[in-house]
């Protein structure tokens, strides 16, 4: 070879090497840039789900207050199960500024896989009355110990339990028939008789949230289906259902299925809970303005309210859980067959409690034991 091709093939060589680095380098960078790229697109969408998760907790945790109680809850039976996979939603007493508090019947509801249903509840604090909304999630709340019935006792629901992606039913205190659902169970339940409506004042359940309520109320949740929403609005059209027509017996106190108010599907109520008391104000005199400042601590996150003053507490205790189950497992009332009617609540009429404070402490009712048929 001669010295000039010599030259010129080492040149070559020597050019091609800078641009084989370069085109590493190249290479790094572009995998590192990428990588970011992945980072920045997990934290983008980690925060959008945060967002919506406070966003929906907010939007559940806040409701409306008003300068009277609600009344005592009705007793009913439950309508027999519709299908494997429904949950039991109990009945609430519902507001309206036109007309007052109106019955919204108890419904079975398909409950998304995994989840439970903690019912609404209205607790008294500062003056008056906030409604603090049900919700979904893994574990059950605090409920402001109302004892709803059909499973729930005032603590946890003892009704049902999820076992992988399928719900089962104790048959001891929900109406479900074995010819329909076949994934069911039979545990005995302490059930507390009341049917007090709200936590707190004079009159009201004395309960606070356990340790592990207050830890379900920190896990993300789920607002009411829209079937539930509908239904309750259905059942605001409907003026028997108001507390001020009906005197807290309602002609429909439950229904098989969500907006389902046919003779077919409805149950009655067998009596009212307790005595019934007009309130002494219009229900537009009785709405508390919806400023923050009056949101009587509805936003803290379904906590419960605190004492009106250090007089004392409310008369009733929460219902006692079940005998055997933990408190985060469902379990709706009234056992069931399709041979066999369907259960009551157990819920003996409670005294009416008066719409203004203070309160006073009374005794606790005593506790009895729920046998199954």
């Amino acid at each position: 070879m001669e010295p000039n091709q010599a030259n010129r093939c080492l040149l070559r060589d020597n050019g091609d090497a800078p641009s084989r680095l370069g085109l590493g380098n190249r290479t790094r960078r572009g995998k590192a840039m990428n990588r970011n790229r992945a980072v920045v697109r997990w934290l983008l969408l980690a925060v959008v789900i945060l967002s919506f998760s406070a966003a929906s907790f907010s939007q559940i945790a806040v409701g409306l207050s008003v300068r009277v109680g609600p009344p005592p809850l009705p007793v009913y039976a439950q309508p027999l199960c519709p299908g494997p996979g429904y949950f039991w939603t109990p009945g609430y007493w519902g507001w309206n500024d036109d007309g007052g508090y109106y019955w919204v019947p108890g419904t079975w509801v398909v409950a998304p896989v995994g989840m439970l249903w903690t019912p609404g509840y209205w607790g008294w604090g500062g003056g008056f009355y906030a409604w603090h909304a049900g919700y979904w999630g893994p574990h059950i709340g605090f409920y402001g110990g109302i004892n709803y019935g059909f499973g729930y006792t005032g603590v946890g629901f003892v009704g049902g339990e999820w076992r992988g992606g399928a719900f089962y039913y104790n048959r001891y205190v929900t109406n479900v028939s074995v010819t329909s659902v076949t994934r069911v169970y039979n545990r005995s339940v302490v059930v507390n008789n009341t049917t007090t409506s709200f936590n707190g004042g004079e009159g009201g359940v004395a309960a606070r949230p356990t340790a592990q309520e207050e830890s379900a109320a920190h896990e993300p949740h789920t607002a009411p289906l829209a079937e539930q929403t509908q239904h309750e609005h259905l059942a605001s059209q409907n003026r028997q259902n108001f507390a001020s027509e009906n005197h807290g017996r309602p002609a429909v106190a439950a229904t098989a299925k969500a907006g389902d108010f046919s003779g077919r599907s409805a149950v009655p109520a067998r009596a009212a809970g307790g005595e019934y008391h007009a309130p002494a104000m219009s229900p537009k005199e009785a709405r508390v303005g919806s400023t923050q400042a009056n949101k009587g601590n509805s936003s803290e996150g379904f906590r419960p309210f605190t004492k009106p003053n250090s007089t004392g507490t409310g008369s009733n205790n929460r219902g006692s859980s079940a005998t055997s189950s933990s408190g985060n497992n469902h379990k709706p009332a009234a056992r069931a067959s399709k041979s066999n009617p369907p259960r009551q609540n157990n819920s003996r009429p409670a005294q009416q409690h008066k719409s203004s404070p203070p309160p006073r402490k009374q005794n606790a009712p005593k506790e009895e034991h729920h046998k199954g048929r």
